[in-house]
């Protein structure tokens, strides 16, 4: 396996533009997740491998925004986020990769036995799938994805433009040509802050903003389904508390 790039050093705050991204002359493919939701950093762009098949991890912003499938040898990812209810994973594969399954491959793991039989190798979850359905619909109904990217884009403006208008009490943690539409990441000056701020804004029912337990800070997902009227609800907040605090 060769890393074709990694920003540990800066502390995983940002992703590297097409251009400084150098692939070996033989690789398989390329693989690549284009949100990453513990650091809150997102890929701008369609990933273009150069001749390279490019495999893409899009669990955490499939139906956030428009993908350019036709660049892609195969994008899979978990329902969870965007698409529906967990236990569902959804893949789009190439015809031709599919060819080169192995032949000792296990069944559940061989895709071209899952095209042959219509995704339905074993008993489907056909209430995953069947809520899935009225998700789709719904995005249809509402403008497709065009519309829901710039719907999730106006959701995360009014959340970063009140981080940035802090004065440096609230700090985020991306580089602001990597931020995540989904995953908006941020600190405060100090770990017993963000405990008190975590509390605080649960107790006014605004749950779920603790960081991933292996980085801390504060931590607000706002998928398709969280509605902008709760990011204005967590920016009044924000702001309340940093006037109280700071």
């Amino acid at each position: 396996v060769n890393t074709i790039f990694s920003t540990a050093e800066a502390n995983f705050k940002s992703v590297p533009t097409q251009d400084e991204l150098s692939f070996s002359e033989k690789a398989n493919y390329v693989h690549y997740t284009s949100n990453e939701t513990i650091e809150g950093v997102e890929f701008k762009y369609d990933l273009e491998g150069k001749g390279i098949p490019v495999i893409c991890d899009a669990s955490s912003n499939i139906l956030s925004k428009p993908f350019d499938v036709g660049k892609y040898a195969l994008i899979y990812a978990g329902a969870q986020k965007n698409i529906g209810p967990s236990g569902v994973t959804l893949v789009i594969v190439r015809d031709d990769l599919i060819e080169r399954v192995p032949e000792n491959q296990h069944s559940m793991l061989d895709y071209r036995a899952l095209a042959e039989n219509n995704s339905m190798l074993n008993t489907p979850n056909t209430w995953g799938i069947y809520i899935i359905n009225l998700v789709c619909e719904h995005l249809i109904k509402h403008g497709g994805l065009i519309e829901m990217e710039k719907k999730n884009e106006e959701k995360a403006k009014i959340l970063y433009d009140a981080i940035d208008a802090s004065d440096g009490f609230y700090r985020g943690h991306a580089d602001q040509r990597a931020r995540s539409l989904m995953n908006v990441t941020y600190r405060l000056p100090s770990e017993e802050l963000e405990k008190q701020f975590a509390s605080e804004a649960t107790a006014q029912n605004l749950d779920g903003l603790k960081g991933h337990r292996s980085v801390g800070g504060i931590r607000a997902s706002i998928y398709n389904a969280f509605p902008r009227e709760g990011v204005e609800a967590l920016v009044e907040f924000m702001k309340d508390f940093a006037q109280k605090n700071g």
